[in-house]
C-alpha cells in the first residue's frame, strides 16, 4: 500500500468537494448510521426513510443523492455539510479509503478533487490503519 510506503498529508477544508458526484456515486448507510442522522434531525424514521433515503435493487441504501445538483442532499447553499456531526463512517474515514491509498497515482487523482489532500500535518500510519478498519466494517 502507497500509503505505508510515503507520508500522506491530509486536512479536510470543508469544501464540500467529496460529497458532489461523478458516475454512480452513493455513500451507503447503514442502519445504525441511519438512525443517528434521524434522530440527530429530529424527524420521524418515515419522514426520514422518505426523504433522505435511497434504496437500490441490490439492497443497498444510501443517502439519497439531489441528482439535479449531483450532490449529497445533506450538503447546504454553501457546501458545508448539515449532519457533520453524525456523517456515515463513508464520509468520516474519506480518502482514507482503499481504493485512493493503496496506489500514489490513485492518491495523486484524488488531489484534483480534494483540495486538502496534501495540507495540514502527515498522518500517521496506525491512524490510515485505523480508519481503512472503520471503512471496511461499515460496509
Amino acid at each position: 500500500m502507497y500509503y505505508e510506503r510515503q507520508a500522506l498529508k491530509f486536512e479536510c477544508t470543508g469544501c464540500g468537494q467529496c460529497c458532489t458526484g461523478r458516475g454512480d456515486y452513493y455513500v451507503e448507510t447503514s442502519p445504525a448510521e441511519q438512525r443517528r442522522i434521524q434522530k440527530f434531525l429530529g424527524i420521524s424514521w418515515r419522514w426520514f426513510r422518505r426523504r433522505y433515503m435511497h434504496r437500490y435493487d441490490d439492497g443497498v441504501e444510501s443517502l439519497a443523492w439531489d441528482r439535479g445538483q449531483r450532490q449529497c442532499v445533506f450538503l447546504d447553499s454553501e457546501y458545508r455539510c448539515r449532519i457533520y456531526r453524525v456523517r456515515p463512517a463513508q464520509c468520516r474515514t474519506y480518502p482514507f479509503w482503499p481504493e485512493v491509498v493503496d496506489q500514489q497515482k490513485t492518491w495523486k487523482t484524488e488531489a484534483k478533487r480534494c483540495e486538502g489532500i496534501g495540507r495540514g500535518g502527515v498522518v500517521p500510519v496506525e491512524r490510515i490503519r485505523k480508519l481503512l478498519k472503520q471503512q471496511r466494517s461499515s460496509g
